[in-house]
């Protein structure tokens, strides 16, 4: 059996992990001329959130580590910022936007 590693084990880990797949999912759908643009934008954004839950876990102060969750928070406020911006461009359907 592969070793977990330590944010492999966070609820909230595996939560973002769901919505890079769902925001990887609603851009495919995206204009092509967003490509470079708010799609970029969206799917770096999400990763951010997981990437930096995974980083703070290798930390080791707990100053350190409270970082990576804020700038991982950060992130997904920066996602929130953008869905709502593509809803108003009626890049996303509602169903997607409330999900």
């Amino acid at each position: 059996m592969a070793y977990t590693f330590s944010f492999e084990k966070l609820n909230v880990w595996i939560d973002s992990k769901e919505l890079i797949k769902l925001i990887y999912t609603i851009t495919k759908e995206f204009p092509s001329d967003e490509k470079y643009g708010l799609t970029s934008q969206l799917r770096r954004a999400s990763v951010s959130v997981a990437s930096n839950l995974a980083e703070g876990t290798s930390r080791n102060t707990n100053k350190d580590k409270a970082h990576f969750t804020t700038l991982s928070f950060s992130s997904l406020m920066e996602v929130l910022n953008q869905i709502i911006i593509a809803k108003e461009l009626n890049f996303i359907a509602d169903k997607d936007y409330q999900t």
